[in-house]
């Protein structure tokens, strides 16, 4: 589903047709008499039952007619008198059901008309079992209030919208960002493609997986297919690397591990924002776009403390396959104080694919999602100085461990033929793959400094992520060993930032502030001993030396900005503006694997990047939108260290940044039965981000293209219906000759199609269909260089359930419904067959959420 659902003015369906989510209420009154009004402001009850009247009705007309700022609905009857109807609140919907009644309209059993007036988004009449016809009012912001009166062989409904609480402070609609401008921003007001995930729908894609990769493939378009491991190595965004931030703050290092979206758990998150292309907004990084990762609030008001189990097992193999998720919830205010705090525990048993044998735990040499330990602990708490200021900390610790004895099976290489990988039980190692990532942040704000708004961030971060070994005994730059390599980092910084009104009340705005950060990364490797490794047929690893494969890196980096924000009329929106970024990086004197003796020295870089694009509202619905932006990325200095030849020194080194320049039209829609968007991108680079042999940027022209849509429709009060369609290619200069040749398979996905249909089959019982399509591409000549293989399309269906029971939901979600034999993209592209791997075949995922 396209992840900006929550901007249709019928937003407010998909809550209120949710019974029993977090916080949902159902209120009933009946009044003696012929006369009944409910609304969101009445007192909420429990459901009453009410006494009906004899006789079977036949509702044989309905008409919707304009009334005192509202709307009438008419049930017209031939054959007997209404009962009272139960009204219930349901999220943004008012909902009527008359008992012993039945809908016998001339041209169907079914009436439903879109926004009749404003504040109203739908109104729908149908039959429901048990001889009860049903009528949904849906609110834009809130729900409606009625007042039933019964007439002479007629039912008379005088509906009002209802006014949300939020309604003079964000317009219908709308829906604010802060990732694409670093402000508050109405997503429609944004010259660029951003995609937007809520809680709500962080739970519904959760059922079926925990891995944040999983998630995000089936609702950002434009990115890749998941990995279905711990990296999202090969899970590109238009064609390249991605930043992800939690919080605003950094979670990628200069020794890119490829593991940013194992650092924090879902159930930690509120709200995930992906801008979509190359920004330089938030500094280095950002070529392919920015993934920021907003953690959880606290309750609107009081205490709310939330739950959920979980089990789940692949049908395959459910025994070994077994586990199990806790998580718990408590966000209050007291007061000027308000806090959350989250805990989760999670344990995946082993994966199995559709044959049902067992996935190795390490697919792909990227770090398997099987046989893991996780536990991730949130603290926020926040407290209002006064009026105009706030100040929040923030700590979340994320820690997550692969305990399995299953590896790779290399019997695999004596058979002919393209083979796929196989498990081999008895692993025994020291030291497991693991991601920990501690998070400190405090932010400060003030509503009122300079005429405008200051925001202030210090953060520091701590950081380890250790691999799967690897015999590299055939290879003297590996110092002819067997050895397991680990990223270790730690990093701080601050942001400081004015959002100052120039003019015209604030219609003219300036942004302008700095960022510093400071990272110390290094990257050592355990060394095992060879001869019990060898003894043991490849399954003992013995740790007996430490050593270091890539040298402590000391990063600074000082970043300036201003961002105009000109509302130049109510249809057009103009931003704008310029970063200029400064890094130095320096090295101590080290010794390599292969014993080459190192000198150390200082790199600085400097770039200075722009960008520019406008909105044009064409009319309430449509709108169009051009952008011009500019991100850059850094050379890669560990990868020419860790290979450097003997009396290598840095300073022959010549810095340069990676400049990719940007370039983006779309169109969007949004409509009160549903929204579009249509999006073209065309952006280029000249450098590459590694160093040749002599020390020179390897300069390797690159230029990466796209097409990519979303679509969601409200069918009805009770069926939803959208999708995404990806689409990109890329080419490469590799001997920059004006000669270019496509770009690998990890950097340019296959057409990629999401679809889904979600329907309300009873109150309180909602059920999803979402497909995943990967397409075929085979651009290269030859299918033995690593990452240029041909790839084949594959089709996963999942099955999402949610039903209303006591306190809180049931969740059922099953992964691969149709047990489909497949291998994802990252596992074709591999030239070695060892990490050709499966993917997951048919599982099922079984929880319950409430709240106490």
């Amino acid at each position: 589903m396209n992840v900006v659902w929550k901007d249709m003015k019928v937003r407010s369906v998909q809550l209120g047709l949710m019974v029993a989510i977090y916080g949902g209420m159902v209120g009933a009154v009946s009044l003696p008499g012929w006369a009944q009004e409910i609304g969101a402001n009445q007192p909420v009850a429990s459901p009453l039952r009410l006494t009906q009247a004899d006789g079977f009705v036949q509702i044989t007309g309905v008409r919707v007619d304009p009334a005192n700022e509202g709307v009438a609905i008419a049930l017209e009857t031939a054959n007997g008198a209404f009962v009272v109807p139960n009204f219930q609140i349901v999220g943004n919907a008012l909902i009527a059901t008359i008992a012993n009644a039945e809908l016998t309209l001339p041209d169907g059993d079914f009436f439903e008309q879109f926004g009749p007036t404003d504040g109203i988004a739908l109104i729908s009449v149908t039959n429901e079992p048990g001889n009860q016809v049903r009528i949904a009012i849906t609110g834009t912001d809130a729900p409606p209030t009625a007042t039933a009166q019964a007439q002479a062989q007629s039912l008379i409904l005088t509906v009002l919208p209802g006014v949300g609480e939020n309604a003079a402070s964000e317009p219908d609609g709308i829906q604010i960002v802060v990732s694409a401008t670093r402000t508050e921003e109405e997503a429609s007001s944004i010259p660029r493609s951003v995609t937007v995930i809520e809680r709500d729908q962080i739970e519904q894609q959760t059922q079926v997986s925990q891995g944040l990769g999983d998630v995000l493939e089936q609702l950002v378009p434009g990115l890749a297919p998941s990995t279905g491991t711990t990296s999202n190595f090969g899970q590109s965004l238009r064609g390249r690397n991605v930043l992800v931030l939690i919080d605003g703050v950094p979670q990628t290092t200069n020794r890119n591990a490829f593991r940013d979206l194992q650092t924090i758990a879902p159930s930690a998150i509120e709200r995930i924002e992906v801008v979509q292309g190359p920004t330089a907004i938030y500094g280095d990084g950002a070529t392919g776009g920015v993934i920021n990762i907003i953690t959880r609030g606290p309750a609107e008001e009081g205490v709310v403390l939330r739950s959920r189990l979980g089990v789940s097992a692949d049908v395959g193999n459910i025994s070994d396959s077994l586990g199990g998720v806790v998580e718990q919830y408590v966000g209050g205010r007291s007061g000027n104080t308000d806090y959350v705090f989250t805990a989760s525990y999670d344990y995946t048993g082993g994966f199995f694919d559709a044959g049902g044998d067992r996935i190795p735990s390490d697919p792909n040499a990227q770090g398997g999602l099987a046989d893991t330990e996780s536990l991730n602990l949130l603290g926020k708490i926040g407290v209002d100085l006064g009026e105009d200021q706030r100040l929040q900390f923030t700590v979340n610790h994320y820690d997550s461990v692969q305990s399995t004895d299953f590896t790779t099976d290399p019997s695999i290489l004596d058979s002919p033929g393209r083979q796929r990988s196989q498990a081999l039980d008895g692993l025994d190692l020291d030291t497991p793959q693991l991601s920990n990532n501690t998070l400190l942040s405090l932010n400060y704000r003030h509503a009122d400094v300079l005429g405008g708004d200051l925001q202030g961030q210090l953060y520091y971060r701590d950081y380890l992520t250790r691999f799967f070994p690897f015999d590299g005994r055939t290879s003297a730059s590996l110092g002819n060993s067997i050895f397991q390599s680990q990223v270790d980092s730690t990093e701080w910084g601050g942001r400081l930032q004015f959002d100052t009104p120039l003019a015209n009340e604030g219609a003219l705005r300036l942004l302008w502030g700095a960022d510093y950060n400071n990272e110390r990364t290094s990257q050592p490797v355990n060394i095992f001993d060879a001869a019990a490794f060898d003894a043991s047929g490849g399954l003992a690893y013995r740790r007996v030396d430490q050593r270091t494969w890539v040298p402590r890196l000391n990063q600074n980096s000082l970043g300036l900005f201003a961002q105009l924000n000109w509302e130049v009329s109510d249809r057009v929106t103009f931003l704008g503006g310029v970063r200029h970024e400064r890094v130095g990086l320096s090295v101590d004197d080290f010794t390599t694997l292969a014993g080459n003796a190192v000198e150390g020295g200082n790199l600085d870089y400097d770039a200075t990047l722009f960008n520019a694009g406008g909105v044009v509202d064409l009319n309430d619905d449509i709108s169009v939108f051009a952008n011009f932006a500019q991100g850059f990325s850094l050379a890669d200095v560990g990868l020419v260290l860790r290979n450097a030849p003997a009396d290598f020194s840095l300073g022959t080194l010549r810095p340069e940044a990676q400049r990719v320049n940007h370039y983006e039209v779309g169109v969007r829609g949004n409509w009160s039965g549903g929204q579009a968007s249509l999006a073209g991108f065309y952006n280029t680079s000249e450098l590459g981000t590694t160093f040749t042999a002599p020390g020179e940027i390897l300069r390797a022209p690159e230029r990466v293209y796209g097409i990519e849509a979303t679509v969601d429709t409200q069918l009805s009060d009770r069926w939803l219906l959208g999708g995404t369609f990806s689409w990109s290619e890329g080419e490469i200069d590799r001997a920059n000759t004006g000669d270019y040749t496509p770009l690998d398979g990890f950097r340019i996905s296959p057409i990629k199609v999401t679809a889904y249909v979600e329907n309300e089959t009873t109150p309180g019982w909602r059920n999803r269909l979402q497909l995943l399509y990967s397409g075929d591409r085979d651009v290269f000549d030859s299918d033995t260089v690593f990452g240029q293989r041909a790839v084949g399309s594959y089709v996963t269906v999942d099955y999402i359930s949610s039903i209303a029971l006591g306190p809180g939901n049931l969740e059922i979600g099953i992964t691969n419904l149709f047990n489909t034999d497949y291998f994802p993209v990252v596992s074709q592209l591999q030239t070695n067959e060892l990490s050709n791997a499966a993917g997951r075949g048919r599982s099922l995922q079984i929880g319950y959420s409430f709240e106490w």
